[in-house]
């Protein structure tokens, strides 16, 4: 299909229809939002007329909900509010993602950007700030960024200048998971940063598949839900992380951390040593 006529039928989508006119969303033009339609065109209320990229929208359930749980720990065991912060960024990550997907509309996109850069500026503080000296200079440095970046991206439409901002703060974060990495000598943690790595790479791995063939016929005709399965793994990637940095601020303060299992899934218990 030529890019004008995938262009010429999206101008239908923007005034608010899916291809087949049963799309109930009204998805207001901008040139992110036709980049990513161009992509996933074929997809459109294909399976709901409220829901424009149905499995792409359900696939964030299961990050908030784990996200959830372990804002719920961290709040029954009196972890510090860093972590309270940390994983509510990540519940609005996830409900930012649904209400892009389930819309398409670009303030929702937004939705879905913005806290993303936010929650890794609190993975940055969670990180490094038990070695700062100055405990409120950190934070509030990092608030006024988050803050200005919020208005500058709600008012301009930049994808690879964003891409590219997001990749960097990740890297700023390696180097600190690393060193907390090699210095940890629990199995049960260390099996949380291997099980971190793998679904990033899981998570990699499906999204580089759904942007290489997501408007493409496979050979075998089927759906592979790349970008859903991204969702997926990248949820499970976030509360493995945000797990393995709780057990390790736990070892920080001496709070004697364990690895407990709760129908299977992971979260750390703590016994806080009692105060003289």
């Amino acid at each position: 299909m030529a890019l004008s006529t995938m262009l010429d039928v999206k101008k239908v989508e923007v005034v608010g229809r899916g291809l087949d006119g049963s799309g109930i969303s009204g998805c207001p033009g901008s040139s992110l939002f036709l980049q990513w339609s161009i992509l996933n065109i074929k997809g459109h209320y294909a399976v709901s007329p409220y829901i424009a990229e149905f499995f792409n929208t359900l696939s964030n359930v299961p990050g908030i909900l784990l996200a959830f749980l372990i804002l719920v720990n961290s709040i029954r065991q009196g972890f510090e509010k860093r972590f309270s912060s940390l994983n509510l960024a990540t519940m609005m990550v996830g409900l930012g993602s649904m209400l892009f997907h389930g819309t398409l509309q670009h303030v929702h996109q937004q939705s879905e950007e913005t806290p993303m850069v936010w929650l890794m500026l609190m993975y940055f503080y969670v990180l490094y700030s038990p070695d700062w000296h100055y405990r409120s200079t950190m934070p509030t440095v990092l608030f006024i960024y988050g803050f200005i970046f919020a208005i500058i991206h709600s008012q301009l439409r930049f994808l690879l200048t964003y891409q590219i901002h997001y990749f960097f703060l990740g890297l700023l974060c390696l180097p600190r998971m690393y060193k907390y990495y090699i210095h940890m000598t629990d199995r049960h943690a260390k099996w949380l940063a291997h099980m971190y790595i793998v679904t990033l790479l899981l998570g990699c791995i499906f999204w580089g598949l759904d942007w290489a063939f997501c408007n493409k016929v496979l050979p075998w005709k089927v759906d592979l839900h790349g970008h859903a399965l991204w969702h997926f793994f990248v949820g499970l990637d976030y509360c493995f992380a945000n797990t393995y940095l709780q057990f390790c601020r736990a070892q920080q303060l001496n709070w004697s951390p364990q690895l407990r299992y709760f129908w299977g899934l992971p979260y750390v218990k703590i016994v806080k040593p009692k105060q003289q």
